[in-house]
């Protein structure tokens, strides 16, 4: 088993690979590591590029159609074998000689996750920085999980940590609050971004709205993924208070004589009502999926990081209900 394992995933970066290759043995030349390349539909001859350079630490996993970054990323950690794991643009853009400081500071310092910060970002402003910075200050806002960069793909991750970070659909934005949801101890460091040198790059402003319907999402987890019903409960609540009190005054005004027929509020109070009565039912609803979901697999709703016994740290043991 190798200390660390470097996951890096590529489509179309031929021209990167062999410069990749070389700066990564010499900046990991001290660490006993592996390399895990996963091959996300190129066309541009990518993967000959890789097994031509490759040695005895450099595995290819070649995926058989673009499934995207998240998934990609998935299967590159699905086939590694090291303690740790980082994970690391393939565009040369992210330095490898970054990482030995930040396995150090990982182990020496007890942390779960080490991020990277951009610190001189080396992109466009307007299509690339301030989309990114908007992003990031909103993300913070809305998760309470307080990275500076969550564009850095840059990470070091004890292995417990990377094999449950459950990356569906397009979520590797949302790495830190994946972590944060296993309760990890995340700190973050500056690193080097270089500019890129070869190939084009593959993210562009049209991913805007895919951001902030995975935030929706992750917000949910964050705040309510064991406890729906106070989501959905409590905004039921409110509408069907609302929904009671227009109806109530409605009623007194057709006591009083009044034509209430041809009032917009009639309407407005029927919805409250009737979403009120469903954002309830779908809060109950919800509940009884969590409790599925956990009670079905045998998951346990908590995380054990570390067990001490005397002055001994064990590992903790997998139980089941």
């Amino acid at each position: 088993m190798p200390e660390l394992s470097v996951v890096i995933t590529v489509l179309n970066e031929r021209e990167n690979i062999k410069p990749l290759i070389e700066e990564i043995r010499k900046a990991l030349s001290l660490i006993d590591y592996e390399v895990v390349f996963v091959d996300d539909g190129s066309d541009d001859g990518t993967q000959q590029e890789i097994v031509s350079h490759a040695d005895d630490r450099i595995k290819l996993v070649e995926l058989r159609k673009n499934y995207g970054q998240s998934t990609a990323m998935t299967a590159g950690i699905d086939h590694t074998t090291g303690e740790y794991v980082a994970l690391l643009d393939g565009d040369l853009q992210n330095d490898p000689n970054d990482i030995p400081f930040m396995l150090k500071k990982l182990k020496d310092e007890d942390w779960d996750v080490v991020a990277g910060n951009r610190k001189n970002r080396q992109d466009g402003m307007v299509l690339r920085k301030i989309p990114s910075k908007i992003a990031n200050a909103l993300i913070r806002r809305m998760t309470g999980v307080y990275i500076k960069d969550y564009g850095c793909t840059l990470k070091i991750f004890r292995r417990e940590i990377a094999e449950n970070l459950g990356l569906y659909g397009e979520l590797h934005r949302f790495i830190p609050v994946l972590a944060k949801l296993q309760g990890a101890r995340i700190t973050q460091v500056d690193v080097t971004h270089h500019a890129r040198k070869f190939g084009k790059s593959k993210y562009g402003i049209n991913r805007t709205f895919k951001v902030i319907s995975d935030l929706i999402l992750m917000v949910f987890f964050r705040k309510y993924i064991q406890k729906p019903m106070h989501l959905f409960g409590s905004v039921g609540f409110v509408a069907f208070f609302l929904g009671v009190l227009i109806n109530m005054y409605l009623l007194i005004l057709k006591l009083l004589g009044h034509d209430i027929g041809g009032k917009p509020l009639l309407i407005l109070g029927l919805i409250f009502l009737l979403g009120g009565v469903q954002l309830i039912t779908l809060g109950i609803l919800a509940e009884v999926n969590v409790r599925t979901y956990f009670e079905s697999q045998n998951k346990k709703t908590y995380q054990v990081r570390k067990v001490y016994s005397g002055k001994l740290v064990m590992k903790p043991a997998n139980i089941t209900a």
